[in-house]
């Protein structure tokens, strides 16, 4: 059967975006009533839950990261192309950047940038990977990564060193199995590098990369953030996430560490305009401060 709810797939949006009926229904000024009948009518539709119903929170299933992810790209994409066929994009500048970068170290310095560069629009396209500059159009992209992308230009902005990380209950099987049985038995989440960032972790420890056949894969930053806090396995994690070892919602598994990962622009083979190469260095700058 043909899916035909399009125009659900931003009322979901904007639920996954706040995991709370009440604060979406705020958002595009809707009763709370009538976004829950859209979400329930096109879970009805779609044949599966996108929401796991705890008391008054809202977690997203796998279904639901799953769709997330690919509506929010295609959602983005049509707005974009909407823009530059209507010649009211010309100068805004847009960013690729993972999701997990956004919110943790991007969103708290934009301020910034909009009172030293009051002319410039700026658009921020979630990405997971390079492989999206094949489809989405960006300026630049904000990736993790150990460095070295073939076909594009890379730089280092923000160097983390990255270790595994775990929420406590798996923390204690860790402890149970050892770390090196654990990261053959338990699932390992991947993220924007593919295994790469696994196997440089494996090569630190002078360990043989064996990973589990039982594999989960979530190609969204924040979305893989909440499935290591929600116990779905291990991933490799830097001093972003400083709040949740902090208050202890998560653990560091070792001292082991991928020193040579972080977050790198990544460039496109267009010529940069000038709004990009003015946020280019606010990025650089705003490294330097930090």
């Amino acid at each position: 059967m043909r899916f035909r709810s399009y125009d659900s797939l931003k009322t979901f949006d904007v639920v996954a975006r706040n995991l709370s009926m009440t604060k979406a229904a705020d958002e595009v000024h809707q009763s709370k009533g009538s976004i829950s009948y859209q979400i329930n009518k096109l879970e009805a539709e779609l044949g599966f839950r996108l929401f796991e119903r705890a008391h008054a929170k809202l977690v997203l299933t796998e279904e639901g990261r799953r769709l997330w992810h690919v509506s929010q790209t295609a959602l983005s994409q049509i707005d974009r192309e909407i823009e530059d066929l209507r010649g009211t994009a010309s100068g805004a500048v847009t960013v690729g950047a993972l999701t997990y970068f956004s919110s943790r170290w991007l969103s708290p310095r934009l301020t910034r940038f909009f009172e030293a560069n009051p002319g410039i629009s700026l658009r921020i396209e979630p990405f997971n990977s390079v492989e999206m500059l094949r489809s989405v159009k960006v300026d630049m992209a904000i990736l993790w990564g150990i460095g070295g992308w073939e076909d594009h230009k890379s730089e280092l902005l923000l160097s983390l060193p990255a270790v595994p990380t775990a929420n406590r209950a798996v923390a204690e099987r860790v402890t149970q199995l050892g770390l090196p049985e654990a990261v053959r038995q338990l699932p390992l989440l991947g993220d924007s590098s593919g295994d790469a960032g696994w196997r440089a972790w494996h090569k630190a420890a002078g360990l043989a990369y064996a990973p589990s056949r039982s594999s989960l894969t979530i190609p969204d930053s924040n979305s893989r953030v909440q499935a290591v806090v929600d116990g779905q396995g291990i991933a490799l994690w830097d001093d972003l996430i400083t709040p949740e070892f902090d208050d202890g919602t998560l653990v560091r598994l070792s001292d082991v560490r991928v020193e040579n990962a972080g977050y790198f622009v990544i460039f496109t083979d267009r010529p940069m305009s000038q709004g990009a190469e003015a946020f280019l260095n606010w990025l650089r700058a705003e490294n330097d401060r930090s």
